[in-house]
């Protein structure tokens, strides 16, 4: 909730309303191009991780980009 708290009022401002759907952890090895999406927020839950790796692979497109439900 760190995150969420801290760009939600930027986001309103711009006009925007923001709902976090839940959260987890983003592990970057830039030396490999391994992007791993796990675990979940104590507070929001567990995001549709299978949702955030289709957003990153736009973006990381020659990455190896993988999720699962483990919580470490």
């Amino acid at each position: 909730d760190h995150i969420f708290e801290k760009v939600n009022p930027e986001m309103e401002k711009l006009g925007y309303e923001c709902k976090c759907l839940g959260g987890g952890k983003i592990e970057h090895n830039s030396k490999d191009k391994k992007i791993r999406v796990f675990g979940l927020s104590t507070g929001y839950g567990k995001a549709d991780h299978s949702v955030t790796v289709e957003i990153l692979k736009k973006e990381y497109t020659d990455y190896e980009i993988s999720w699962s439900d483990d919580k470490k």
